[in-house]
């Protein structure tokens, strides 16, 4: 195919599930041709108005907010201002579309992709949209009609969109995230400090980290690390709660006479090198946002996956569910997880043969050229 030049909007963002898989693309369309223009299109006060240009792309604001479902008077006043700032994101959409004339627009979700995909379909300007989930969010569902092409990560979305318009392409994810060799887990060990003779479970709780998790890790290592004599833990408690878990593995550690095991606990509130993580890890914890599930896939993990109750229309367990039912990894749920999850975890990182089976089933579900297939796509319907 001529991957000519082209001028390309990307919009959405909010959060970095979207924030990823657009950079992705932008950096997948400049391989293809460096001479592309690409404009991001993000919302005023997002993470993405810091990270994109981070990437080094340029990007312009739209005064988007989002509906608030808690009912406190801070959201009331929050929502009763959202028609307005949607009205003007509608205008100043339009104007950046005049202005920039793209080829194409892209949209990844999150709260700029609605008004600025709604301007660029009405001015019959090619536009194609990325769903990272297996439960399709209400505003791709509503783009979904009026776009020309939707890329998802899931099979059976025909559910949400026109069959004719989907493309099964999976979620891009960073190009180190692949299949651990022998030296990569050794450098993993060396990288991380860990034991090479003992089983290694990592706990990923996010960048904020994950009160649930963490609440699993607090009950099991204040048992006394049940089954835990050959286990080492790297446990990312997130940054929001690094102060509480600080105190209690002081209180913990000054306790090794009683429970020695937990000097091969070792937590921190970020993990610099998640392609060495995984590498190092026999069995994951996590939950189960896209980009996570798709690079857990990418790496041929063995993980437990605790979908998070507090996002719209509870997609995580849409996500975890889609490689459950496949018998590429286990599920438990938030509300089960501080009883039932360490065990769960143990018993899988002691049971060799059912982590062999977990990677067998979870390599067949990889997508790893996600972002070239998106791009492939862009290009045809230039």
């Amino acid at each position: 195919m001529d991957h000519k030049p082209l001028r390309v909007i990307i919009s959405g963002g909010g959060t970095g599930g979207h924030i990823f898989p657009a950079v992705s693309i932008a950096n997948g369309l400049k391989a293809m041709n460096p001479d592309t223009e690409i404009l991001f299109v993000g919302a005023e006060g997002k993470m993405e108005m810091e990270k994109v240009p981070a990437a080094g792309y340029k990007i312009v604001g739209l005064p988007m907010l989002g509906l608030q479902r808690q009912l406190n008077w801070e959201n009331i006043k929050n929502d009763l201002k959202v028609p307005f700032k949607v009205l003007q994101s509608i205008h100043r959409a339009g104007k950046i579309i005049d202005e920039f004339k793209p080829d194409v627009a892209v949209g990844v979700g999150g709260y700029a992709s609605a008004p600025l995909l709604w301007q660029a379909t009405r001015k019959h300007i090619p536009s194609l949209i990325q769903e990272q989930n297996g439960f399709a969010g209400l505003t791709n569902r509503i783009l979904g009609k009026k776009v020309q092409k939707i890329c998802v990560a899931y099979e059976g979305m025909e559910k949400f969109f026109p069959a004719d318009r989907i493309v099964l392409s999976g979620n891009p994810i960073r190009s180190e995230m692949v299949p651990a060799t022998e030296e990569m887990k050794r450098h993993a060990y060396e990288f991380y400090r860990l034991d090479p003779g003992r089983r290694h479970i990592l706990v990923v709780g996010g960048s904020l980290g994950s009160g649930t998790l963490n609440k699993a890790m607090k009950s099991w290592i204040s048992s006394g690390c049940p089954a835990g004599d050959d286990i080492e833990v790297m446990w990312q408690c997130g940054k929001y709660y690094k102060a509480d878990i600080d105190r209690f593995m002081e209180e913990k550690t000054r306790d090794a006479a009683v429970n020695d095991n937990v000097q091969f606990v070792h937590h921190s509130d970020f993990i610099s090198r998640m392609d060495l993580a995984y590498a190092a890890a026999d069995v994951i914890i996590s939950r189960s946002g896209a980009s996570t599930v798709s690079e857990i896939c990418a790496v041929n993990r063995a993980a437990i996956f605790v979908p998070s109750p507090n996002v719209a229309e509870d997609h995580q367990t849409h996500n975890a569910m889609a490689l459950v039912r496949k018998d590429a990894a286990m599920i438990v749920t938030d509300a089960e997880a501080p009883q039932k999850l360490m065990s769960t975890a143990i018993a899988l990182v002691h049971d060799p043969a059912r982590i062999s089976e977990i990677e067998t089933n979870v390599a067949k579900l990889a997508l790893p050229q996600a972002a070239t297939t998106i791009c492939e796509e862009i290009y045809k319907l230039v």
